[in-house]
């Protein structure tokens, strides 16, 4: 975990903290590849400069958000606003999180991936990489 991620999760409530720190531990561990990074002021995971992964605290609780989610075809996530391909759960507890799940999500993260590096180039226009 970077200096940076740590020092946000640290300055989360305590349980907010709990649950970003285990998120970010789990992220690493499945994509040990993966660059990460605060951008936009929250915890984001890149494979070749490609956001995949991330998470941010809001209302409804921490969210965990994949990029290309809406197309992992994943029943518990909840697609984002539409004009993107993302999708999220809301994380309350560390309880609601199975292991298994979130494995096959971050491998999804790998392994299905829309262009966001380049979206701004191609004016809006998103294309599949894999």
């Amino acid at each position: 975990m970077t200096k940076d991620i740590k020092l946000y999760n640290e300055r989360l409530p305590t349980e907010e903290a709990r649950i970003c720190t285990f998120l970010a531990e789990e992220i690493d561990r499945a994509l040990p590849e993966a660059a990460s990074k605060i951008w936009h002021r929250h915890p984001v995971w890149f494979l070749d400069d490609n956001p995949v992964v991330g998470y941010n605290k809001l209302k409804g609780g921490i969210r965990l958000m994949f990029w290309s989610g809406e197309s992992f075809e994943e029943e518990r996530l909840v697609s984002g606003t539409g004009k993107f391909k993302d999708a999220h759960i809301y994380v309350n507890s560390v309880d609601i999180l199975n292991l298994e799940e979130l494995s096959r999500w971050f491998s999804k993260a790998r392994d299905i991936q829309w262009d966001y590096k380049n979206v701004v180039k191609r004016k809006g226009k998103l294309v599949r990489l894999k």
